[in-house]
Order: structure tokens, then C-alpha cells, then sequence
């Protein structure tokens, strides 16, 4: 099977110290380090724009050392005298200690599952010979180091189920290093590869195909460029990898592979985070050729499986909200391609999976999943019989299963795993999650509002029952709005925290996503950008309108491109918030597109080296040109990691360096940098809980509001 495409105690508002919003808790002011400024210029079309703090994407400087080490120490500081965050990391850890599990999937004859005990740093992975039997451990992360920073990033089990690819990453980075352990006899081989990046795992026979990038002379912020895709046998050395293919005209392209039906090479290549080609070769045939199928990259196609000398595609060529098409192996040109599962707008396809000879597709409608069951001639059968509100994914397994496994979650409710029998349609309950949560206390409520240019735009609302819309209401807003990512309905159990304090989630969904197809996403690019930020700014006024919150208690939070979000939305509307959290964010629209991978950004931002117009955009919303002096800012904790090597710290370290720098008020302006951690994800347990320990004590505290343990 292939599979594609694919977070009771009562709140107290007293009032603190007249100076609790300006400064340190105890009242004194914020002295910030000192940051040196340079006279680095740079010429855009004639517009000369100054780059004060270039220096500080220098990542191994001793001077960009010194400067980290001083803003920690001040944020540390000022964390520390919060009254009652060592209280809320103790709540916290009460609520995560709890065991978890994941959906299992099957390969060959055994269940192949994810499990943490409740506290453990890194999930484990296990395996059982059957559904009723004893789990075995096959790989526990946290045995790879003392801190819990080496993660497992992707795995595949080979076809005769006896050998587990797998790749881990260090310190959050996106570097993956790939190893290989016989399932059989616990043994790890010699085996490991190196300086690879979002690669998978194809296994074909004794190997597998992955791809990689030339070592890089800066790991951290250098540009990744020429990325070929190799095969490597099992028991071999890297250097004697075979390449599988390569474009040497095209230095920005990178690849991935897969091996469908045990049979088809699939390479897809791309040169952005939208649209991609795709070419297959025959590996049964010893000199078969590679076969051109697309070779631009203004489309998404992803290969579902070979079925009858087809392969099955989900694609959103000529469909915005995506859909299923047949293309015969044989004759593969685009006048050949067939329709299987048409368009169903406004629904939007988000996966299909292979599975008991049945296509299990799973669409988004108004930001929820809903789920539909096809056969192989595209004839609908029925619905899943699973009609919550929320998010359901999983359906992993083979083309011959006849059961498979799915989540089903929601703000409200814990992950719950279902046993789903394909050929009747019915579901099971297999795990249900063992969280202490009375999800019957809150409730969460889907609202449309009206944007600046009149569209409409969904918005998740969840608090506990029968709260009182006085605009007190602690409220966090969330955003990310764009690449095509979905804001689809989870449970956090970190949120809770903020849930049983009275405090309102709200989640909009906003455009530049992928909750309404290719034409939303779209929407939020380039030069209509600021609809994602109007999007955000009517979402925190129609919550303000509507008395759950206001200005004084109103918080806006968003990571990665959701980072840029919050600020982008603080320069332009800074009254609308208490408090500020952009993690991770793309902060310099100027530059983002010379480390690492930004390049590929550009589909959705464009560049400031396009046009005089494309640039004039870029700086007129980029957050760290665009401060604004002479006016007063909510509380803004920057939080940013040192390994993140993909959207790099300096874009953070220039934007808190230029707040701190500009005349925007007394409030706090800090930032808080992790070490030995990256853009987020293989995070630690125990970083995330002192991460969200210190996001909720500096939010609650610039608030005015008092936690109650």
C-alpha cells in the first residue's frame, strides 16, 4: 500500500503589580544586551535597504556565541521570576504522563506500532506476531542518547520483512543518518549513510533507494544544492552507492523515490514545496529505460499503487481540490490519463490509500475529515462509519489486507485507534487514549467570518462549557496559512493546560492553506500575501467582537511560516495583542532564500530578486523591516533553536535584535533560544514541556492572569 499527501481548575484574573506589563515581574524595566550594530547596505532595484545585524547569520561565531548566551540569560532571568512557572511544568508533566500509542500497520506477518510509557523523551518502536500478542522492542531512540536529542525520523520495513531502514536525526536537525537493523536477530549492520535530507527509504530486493546532498561546508545554514538519489546494498559501504539518477543542468533540484508493487522506480523530483515531475523505470527489466510521465513542476502528482498496468494517481493537474487518475504504464502521455475518482468540490482530497482492494480517500470538508471508500474502478461503495468532527488518518497496510487501522481525534477529544474491517465497513474500537480529560466539560465550535475582501474563513473555537463571553477570556489564536498545510481539528494534551484555566483555543483556518484546495492556497502566495494576514487580523477582531476575548487578554502564536504570521500581523495591527509568540519563524523576506533549503519557499513568498514589484512586496511586510517605531507593542517571546537548519535562527536573532531596538513601548521583548534542537520536529519531551511551560508563564503574566494549581 501506498500512501500519499498526506493538543477542573478555575481561572483567576486578579490584577498584579501596575507594572506587570512593563518589564520584569517585581517591576523593574527590561535592560536589554547590547547588539552591535553594522553598515552592511544592500541595493534591491535601486532601493538601498540596511541589514544592521547581518552579522548574526554567522551561525559559528564567537560573537553571535556571545549574543545568544546574553539573550538567554536575560530571558532565564525574567522566566524565573514568574511565580508560578515551576507549578505549571509540574501540571504539565502530571498531564503527559500517560501512555501513548499510534495506529499500527502491518508489513509482511507482523504489527509494526509506536509506543511512549508516558514520560519518555522519544517514542519506541515495536513490533507483535500478532494483534494479541507480546510487543518486542525494535527500536528505542531514547537508548541513542543521554538527553533524548537523537530522534527517529523515517523507516521502512523491507519487503520480506526482515530488515528495518531507519534514520535518525541529531539535535532537531533535518541531517538524517540512515541505519539498518535485521528485525530477525536485534543485530544493527555496518551500515550508515550520511548527509542525507528529506529523503525516504524504497526498499528494492537487498537495498533500498534514498537520496542525498554533497557535504555541505556550513551544516547549519548552507545552501543544499545537487541532490541525486542512489541505491545502497545492504552490507555495503556508502561510497560504493550506486546513482540511480541525477539532473546535472539543474543544480536546485532535489529527489525522492519510491518502489511501487515491488516492481516500479518512481522519481519524483521537485524544485520547490509545490509541484513536482515524475518518471518511473521498470526494475525487473535489467536495461529498462527511465520514463518521462511529467517534467515540470506545475503540478502535484503522487503514485497510489500499480494496479493491471495502471498506476492510480492522485493529482490536483486540471483540479484544484485534487483527484484520482489512471495512467497506463505502457503509454503514459497525458492524453491517456484517465479520470477514476472525479473532483468533489468543495470537498478536497487530502489522501488515498491502497488498501483490501478497496481506494480509502479521505477528504477535507470545512477543515474536518471525511472519509469515502471507492473501488478500483472508481465506483463509490459507502463512507467510513466515523462521523466526528475532527482529523482521521492512518489506513496503513497492503493491497491484499482486508483490515486496517485509523486515529480518530479532535480538539476535544484524545486520540482514539480503530480496527477497520474493509470489506464490511465497520469499525471497531482497538485503543482509546488513557489522558485523565473530561472531554464532556468543553466543547468546540466551527464559526465562519467575514475577511477584509468579504471571504468567508473557518474558525475553530474551543472552551470549556458554559463560559461567559465578558471579553476577560484568556484566548490564544492560532495561524500558519500556507503551503498548502491543512488546519485540521487535533487534541494537544500540552493544551490542556491552557484549556482547563478557562483559557479559549482558537484555530483559524486561514488562506494560503490547504482547507479549500489548490485555489485557497493560491490565495496566500506571493503577491497576495496580506490576505493571510487580513485573514488572521479579522480573526482576532470577530473574536474580540464576539466578547470571548479582548486586546488585553489576546494572544496570537504561530510557528515556521506561521511565525512569519504573527510577525507580520503585530507590525501591522500591534493593538489587536497582549502578547506575541512567533516560533521559528521566517522572519527576513529579503534574504530567506540563500540558507539552507529556502529557495523552495519561493513558490509560495517569491523573492526579492523577481521584480522591483515582487521585492517592494516583501519589504513592505517582512517583520524585521517593517517594526514600528513609535508605537506600543504587546509582550513578543521569540523562540528559535541552534540547530534549526531549515528555517535558520537568524531570521529570529535580526527580528528580536530589531525589536529590542526600536522604540515600541516597555513591554517585554525577548528571545529564548534552544540548544541542541532544531526546527521542531524529534523534539524531547522533556524541551517541549519547558518550552510550553515558559510560552504559557510569559503569556499568562503579560496578561495579568493567575494561574490556580
Amino acid at each position: 500500500m501506498k500512501r500519499i499527501f498526506t493538543s477542573v481548575i478555575l481561572l483567576s484574573t486578579v490584577a498584579m503589580l501596575a507594572s506587570c506589563n512593563n518589564g520584569r515581574p517585581g517591576g523593574e524595566p527590561v535592560t536589554y544586551p547590547e547588539t552591535k550594530v553594522c553598515d552592511t547596505v544592500d541595493n534591491y532595484f535601486g532601493t538601498e535597504v540596511a541589514d544592521p545585524y547581518r552579522w548574526l547569520e554567522d551561525d559559528y561565531s564567537d560573537e553571535t556565541a556571545d549574543w545568544v548566551k546574553a539573550q538567554n540569560e536575560l530571558t532565564n532571568s525574567y522566566l524565573a521570576q514568574i511565580p508560578y512557572r515551576e507549578q505549571m511544568k509540574s501540571h504539565l508533566k502530571e498531564i503527559l504522563n500517560y501512555p501513548k500509542e499510534g495506529a499500527p500497520w502491518k508489513k509482511g506477518d507482523r504489527y509494526f506500532f509506536y509506543r511512549n510509557d508516558g514520560l519518555q523523551n522519544q517514542s519506541v518502536l515495536y513490533y507483535k506476531n500478532s494483534l494479541d500478542g507480546e510487543a518486542v522492542e525494535l527500536l528505542d531512540p531514547n537508548k541513542l542518547s543521554d538527553d533524548g536529542t537523537v530522534a527517529l525520523s523515517t523507516l521502512d520495513i523491507s519487503d520480506d520483512g526482515n530488515y528495518l531502514g531507519y534514520a535518525i536525526s541529531r539535535n532537531g536537525s533535518d541531517w538524517q543518518e540512515i541505519y539498518v537493523k535485521n528485525i530477525v536477530t536485534g543485530e544493527v549492520l555496518s551500515d550508515h549513510l550520511v548527509w542525507v535530507k528529506f529523503s525516504g527509504i524504497a526498499w528494492k530486493d537487498d537495498g533500498f533507494f534514498y537520496s542525498r546532498f554533497p557535504e555541505p561546508k556550513n551544516q547549519l545554514s548552507g545552501i543544499n544544492e545537487n541532490g541525486k538519489l542512489y541505491y545502497h546494498k545492504v552490507g555495503t559501504d556508502q561510497s560504493a552507492d550506486q546513482l540511480a539518477y541525477q539532473d546535472p543542468l539543474n543544480s536546485n533540484l532535489s529527489f525522492s523515490a519510491d518502489v511501487v508493487n515491488k516492481r516500479w522506480l518512481v522519481i519524483y523530483g521537485s524544485e520547490s514545496t509545490s509541484g513536482n515531475s515524475i518518471y518511473f523505470r521498470d526494475l525487473n527489466d535489467p536495461k529498462g529505460k527511465i520514463v518521462k510521465v511529467v517534467d515540470n513542476f506545475e503540478n502535484d502528482y503522487g503514485i497510489i499503487d500499480e494496479v493491471d498496468g495502471r498506476f492510480i494517481v492522485m493529482t490536483n493537474c486540471d483540479a484544484p481540490e485534487y483527484k484520482v487518475i489512471t495512467i497506463p504504464i505502457d503509454n503514459p502521455s497525458k492524453e491517456n490519463w484517465r479520470d477514476l475518482i472525479p473532483v468533489a468540490k468543495p470537498e478536497v482530497l487530502a489522501g488515498v490509500s491502497h488498501v483490501g482492494h478497496r481506494l480509502i480517500a479521505n477528504y477535507t470538508k470545512d477543515a474536518h475529515s471525511v472519509v469515502r471508500i471507492f473501488d478500483l474502478e472508481g465506483k463509490r461503495l459507502a463512507d467510513l462509519d466515523n462521523d466526528v468532527i475532527g482529523s482521521i488518518g492512518g489506513f496503513g497496510g497492503e493491497a491484499d489486507d482486508m483490515e486496517t487501522f485509523y486515529t480518530v481525534t479532535s480538539y476535544t477529544t484524545p486520540a482514539a485507534i480503530y480496527r477497520y474491517d474493509v470489506a464490511n465497513n465497520k469499525s471497531t474500537l482497538y485503543k482509546q487514549s488513557e489522558i485523565k480529560f473530561n472531554a464532556d466539560d468543553y466543547e468546540t465550535e466551527l464559526e465562519f467570518y467575514a475577511s477584509k475582501d468579504g471571504t468567508k474563513v473557518p474558525i475553530f473555537i474551543t472552551h470549556k462549557k458554559g463560559i461567559k463571553l465578558n471579553g476577560k477570556n484568556p484566548t490564544l489564536l492560532y495561524g500558519y496559512g500556507g503551503f498548502n498545510v491543512s488546519l485540521t481539528p487535533s487534541f494537544s494534551a500540552t493544551r490542556v493546560a491552557w484549556l482547563e484555566q478557562g483559557g479559549v483555543l482558537a484555530v483559524a483556518c486561514l488562506r494560503g492553506g490547504g482547507e479549500y484546495g489548490e485555489t485557497w492556497h493560491k490565495a496566500g502566495t506571493k503577491l497576495q500575501k496580506q490576505n493571510v494576514f487580513d485573514d488572521c487580523i479579522a480573526a482576532a477582531e470577530f473574536l474580540i467582537e464576539k466578547r470571548y476575548t479582548s486586546p488585553k487578554y489576546l494572544a496570537l502564536q504561530g510557528g515556521s511560516n506561521g511565525g512569519l504570521l504573527v510577525g507580520a500581523v503585530v507590525n501591522q495591527r500591534p493593538d489587536l495583542f497582549a502578547v506575541a509568540i512567533p516560533q521559528v519563524g521566517v522572519m527576513d523576506m529579503l534574504r530567506y532564500h540563500k540558507f539552507t533549503i529556502g529557495r523552495y519557499w519561493a513558490v509560495d513568498y517569491g523573492t526579492s530578486e523577481d521584480s522591483r514589484e515582487m521585492f517592494e512586496y516583501l519589504y513592505k511586510y517582512s517583520p524585521v523591516h517593517s517594526v514600528k517605531s513609535g508605537v506600543d507593542y504587546p509582550a513578543i517571546l521569540v523562540t528559535t533553536a541552534d540547530h534549526d537548519d531549515r528555517v535558520v535562527p537568524a531570521h529570529s536573532f535580526k527580528y528580536a535584535a530589531t525589536l529590542q531596538n526600536s522604540d515600541i513601548g516597555d513591554r517585554p521583548h525577548l528571545i529564548r533560544i534552544e540548544s541542541n534542537a532544531g526546527h521542531g520536529g524529534g523534539k524531547p519531551l522533556d524541551k517541549t514541556i519547558s518550552e510550553v511551560t515558559d510560552i504559557f508563564s510569559f503569556i499568562f503574566f503579560n496578561m495579568g492572569v493567575t494561574p490556580k494549581y
